[in-house]
């Protein structure tokens, strides 16, 4: 092995390990994997550079202004909002798998679990549905329509960039169609039996039908007036007559961890816990105010044209690590945090002292067009949202018919999928489904930076020879045992890659891989290319595998044991169906 391929080999262990371990955000280790290739000489500065204007790179940016534009006119809301008159618990879980798949195997996966999620959420909340029985469903349909179209998920799309750089020829946009319905069928029939008697039969706290969703913390103040005033904390009686509790003292800068026999002054902070329901009777009854100067009273919202919602931090979110003091939250979005949730813990410090964790909900209000701006950023999702009046959605058609001319246009042919969705994306700013700041905030920057990062290391293991002795390993793995056996090797190492890593970069990894070994074996490469494009965007096994999964982890109350036991049979029933139809599609043939 010369130095080159040493060399190669370095740089992509340290993108691996650090790819696993999460020490740094996935954007962040494949630019720094990027200098180290060109800084050892590995690409030059052209091929550094080629992924930002790679035909993946771009079609996802465009990708992304296509989701926002359906996501901000509402029209995949009016879809979900069906859900809610199902009331037979199988039929539910069935209808919300059927609405998603479709829509995700054209709108970005996050972006539609983004909408689903409050429907869901809602839904589960009246009593009628186990929102554990079915939120790990909505995020695995979601993962199976993304695998129905080349424009499903950016790893297709960076698959088939990566196939068509080294002379491979390109997938078609309906060229996994048969194949992704037939594994939706097999995971559809398998989560409406198996799958939901292995599902957990778990509560989380209810949501009501305005804005409960669990237990907040949320800093109150008594006022000059407030009969708290001359009475102890145990005299005041908070957590027998209201369930709301008071867990320390805040007075002149001062924390009393044993509040119970102190005397409240006028001044004085109580760091409650409770439902907000119940925390907003205390404030009205006992005069007190929330810290951020905002007294909330269901009835004021029209008069004071504010918005009420609760958005949960997103999985990768630049907030997580945080506090809400040092983003600036307040100021920044123009939005009053009141109160705070998090899962399996009970918080002791001031809300803007936190530090913020995925999945941690937080109570805000803010002005309408406030709202919005929080809605469309990449690091937060709206769970629910309370306000005096609805949005307008007279632009729906219009985005729908957009978002259809664009697969339409692509599908038979007329124009490569980048120039459409380039010209869908244009198409929605131009006839205002979408602002020009919002399209900009709608991309998700990091994709975007990761994609393009990610794809000098596969050009470096394709020209320095890497990936042939990688592809030799592989063979010698397999022996003599026939094309077949590569196939489910293959398929199961991008599987086992993409739980431990991201999807993008386990492709980016096996691609070269999969090429050189077809070519050793005299094959067409496609069928190796389709089960690492399969294997690599279903990751159902963990709650990090996938970021649909951590979207639900917390919400659904789930363990991580949850996902493993639901996730694995599914996985492997998924590399059985593709080892059967794979063939058969795309046959293991000598390439032409």
């Amino acid at each position: 092995m010369d130095l080159d391929s040493i060399l190669v080999l370095l740089v992509l262990g340290g993108a691996v390990v650090l790819f696993a371990t999460e020490k740094l955000p996935v954007d962040v280790v494949a630019v720094l994997a990027t200098i180290a290739l060109l800084l050892l000489g590995l690409v030059s500065i052209e091929q550094a550079l080629s992924g930002f204007s790679n035909e993946a790179t771009i079609t996802v940016a465009a990708m992304f202004v296509l989701s926002a534009g359906l996501q901000h006119t509402g029209a995949l809301r009016a879809l979900g909002e069906l859900l809610g008159r199902i009331r037979s618990p199988r039929r539910f879980t069935l209808a919300v798998m059927a609405t998603i798949t479709p829509v995700s195997a054209f709108v970005n996966n996050t972006a539609t679990v983004a909408v689903w999620l409050p429907l869901v959420l809602s839904a589960t909340a009246s009593g009628k549905h186990s929102a554990s029985k079915n939120l790990i469903p909505l995020s695995y349909a979601a993962q199976m329509g993304g695998v129905c179209t080349l424009i499903g998920t950016s790893t297709n799309l960076l698959v088939n960039a990566l196939a068509r750089d080294q002379g491979v020829e390109g997938f078609t946009l309906f060229e996994f169609s048969i194949l992704g319905i037939a594994c939706a069928v097999v995971g559809f029939v398998y989560l409406l039996t198996v799958g939901r008697w292995l599902l957990p039969e778990r509560r989380v706290a209810d949501l009501s039908q305005n804005y409960e969703l669990g237990k907040y913390i949320t800093e109150l103040r008594v006022m000059p007036d407030s009969p708290l005033v001359g009475q102890t904390v145990e005299e005041a009686k908070l957590g027998e007559k209201h369930s709301v509790y008071v867990l320390e003292l805040l007075r002149d800068d001062q924390k009393i961890w044993s509040p119970r026999a102190q005397t409240l002054r006028e001044g004085d902070v109580l760091l409650a816990r409770g439902d907000w329901s119940r925390l907003s009777v205390v404030i009205d009854k006992l005069k007190l105010e929330v810290e951020s100067d905002f007294t909330l009273r269901d009835e004021t919202f029209e008069e004071a044209d504010r918005v009420l919602a609760e958005v949960m931090i997103a999985p990768k979110s630049r907030f997580e690590g945080s506090t809400l003091s040092s983003l600036e939250f307040r100021w920044h979005y123009n939005a009053t945090v009141l109160a705070l949730h998090r899962r399996g813990e009970v918080l002791r410090e001031k809300v803007r002292d936190v530090q913020l964790n995925v999945g941690d909900v937080l109570l805000v209000v803010a002005a309408p067009d406030e709202i919005r701006a929080l809605r469309q950023n990449p690091n937060l999702i709206m769970l629910t949202e309370k306000a005096g009046t609805r949005s307008a959605r007279r632009r729906a058609p219009l985005a729908l018919a957009i978002m259809a001319a664009v697969v339409a246009i692509a599908g038979f042919g007329l124009l490569p999928i980048v120039v459409t969705a380039l010209l869908g994306g244009a198409a929605m700013v131009v006839l205002r489904c979408l602002e020009p700041d919002e399209a900009y905030r709608a991309i998700d920057w990091r994709v975007i930076v990761m994609l393009a990062g990610v794809l000098p290391l596969g050009i470096a293991l394709g020209q320095t020879g890497t990936a042939d002795r990688m592809a030799d390993a592989v063979l010698s793995l397999t022996g003599d045992a026939g094309p077949l056996l590569v196939l489910a090797t293959m398929y199961l190492l991008a599987l086992v890659l993409s739980e431990m890593m991201s999807n993008a970069a386990a492709a980016v990894l096996l691609v070269p891989i999969a090429i050189s070994t077809a070519n050793t074996l005299g094959l067409d490469p496609k069928p190796l290319l389709v089960a690492i494009t399969f294997a690599a965007s279903t990751s159902f096994s963990t709650p990090v595998g996938y970021q649909t999964n951590t979207m639900v982890y917390n919400l659904g109350g789930y363990r991580f044991a949850d996902f493993l036991r639901v996730g694995i049979p599914l996985n492997l029933l998924f590399w059985v169906v593709g080892m059967l139809l794979i063939p058969r599609i795309w046959p293991l043939v000598p390439a032409s």
